[in-house]
């Protein structure tokens, strides 16, 4: 549950931040981002305690929605916005070797991130065999073929230099196509953007929490079900506290760095268990999933990794070790519920 907790609220915690930055940006209400990331949480906590399907089609809209803005700053990046003069190659930085490069690439991670938490409710699909893994892959497919487009967009857009040194380049890109209006334009779309990633959040985590807590590896109200709305009430309430408290414990680039750090822990843990898994088998029975060009795309990607946690901790060693911290109190907590739940089974 620790793990979770670093995870998925950590994760949330770090896009309720961005949300609020743009939706003030947008409307100039006269409340703090805290604030802001509070009211976001506790709406979506409201949304998802209605039930699955409420969860659902907040989350099928503003997917929607957030597919519609990138295309939008796409097409503004290569067809509408002008092409600056080329930099000259000592002017673009990134030039401190191959750890910095791969720190670089942790918010990169993170955007990418994400797909893992399809799994949370493959209990509830009817072939999680065959639609998880199609899922999975067309999902993947379908977030790269947009976020390179973004990439492609703000570099002939900005110029290498000039995406390097904008610290809003979607916001860049969209004035240099429409001017203010456009800049204006994007931070919407960037705030619908990351609510869409908060509501998909609050609708998968809790499910986790739920499953632990009803097997006895958690807090036992945690497994409570509303009797009409069938949903793990508890569990989600609990989730967009967690998400809150974090969110208001450091900025953006803070939380994303403890949380990417534990984050690629465990998705190289998870690649390294197919060679376990398969050499358990003996080459005896069928693998229950395929996984193309193992061992050697499975070995890659572990060690991709690892690449990216060991870069992240050498840039940022004290937040990393704030994450690592959080994940290792998970260890005597797990011990002491797993003891409690042998015990209870025994008794039973």
């Amino acid at each position: 549950w620790a793990l979770l907790l670093v995870i998925q609220t950590g994760g949330m915690a770090a896009v309720a931040v961005t949300f609020a930055r743009y939706f003030r940006e947008v409307t100039h209400v006269p409340l703090g981002e805290p604030v802001v990331a509070a009211l976001a949480l506790g709406l979506l906590v409201a949304v998802n305690c209605l039930g699955v399907r409420a969860g659902s089609s907040v989350q099928s809209v503003f997917m929607v929605l957030k597919i519609v803005a990138i295309v939008a700053l796409i097409a503004a990046g290569i067809f509408f916005a002008g092409r600056p003069p080329a930099a000259p190659a000592a002017a673009l930085p990134g030039r401190d070797g191959p750890l910095s490069f791969f720190a670089a690439m942790t918010p990169v991670m993170f955007a990418y991130g994400g797909w893992q938490t399809a799994s949370f409710v493959a209990g509830e699909m009817r072939d999680p065999r065959r639609d998880l893994a199609r899922g999975l892959l067309l999902g993947v497919l379908g977030v790269i073929v947009l976020y390179v487009g973004v990439n492609v967009a703000c570099v002939l857009a900005l110029g290498a230099g000039g995406l390097a040194a904008s610290p809003a380049p979607a916001s860049a890109v969209m004035r240099a196509a429409f001017g203010p209006a456009g800049a204006s334009l994007i931070a919407v779309g960037i705030a619908v953007s990351t609510f869409g990633f908060l509501s998909q959040g609050m609708l998968t985590a809790p499910r986790v929490y739920f499953a632990m807590a009803d097997d006895g590896l958690f807090f036992r109200g945690v497994a409570w079900v509303h009797p009409r709305t069938r949903v793990p009430v508890v569990a989600i309430v609990l989730q967009g506290v967690l998400a809150l408290l974090i969110a208001l414990s450091g900025t953006y680039e803070q939380i994303l760095n403890y949380v990417t750090s534990v984050d690629f822990v465990f998705f190289g843990l998870t690649a390294g268990t197919v060679f376990v898994f398969r050499r358990g088998a003996g080459g005896e029975a069928p693998p229950v999933a395929r996984v193309p060009g193992h061992p050697v795309t499975t070995a890659l990607f572990a060690a991709a990794c690892a690449i990216i946690v060991a870069a992240t901790v050498y840039h940022s060693p004290a937040n990393s070790a704030i994450g690592l911290a959080i994940m290792l109190a998970g260890i005597p907590a797990y011990l002491l519920w797993s003891r409690s739940a042998r015990h209870r089974a025994r008794e039973g």
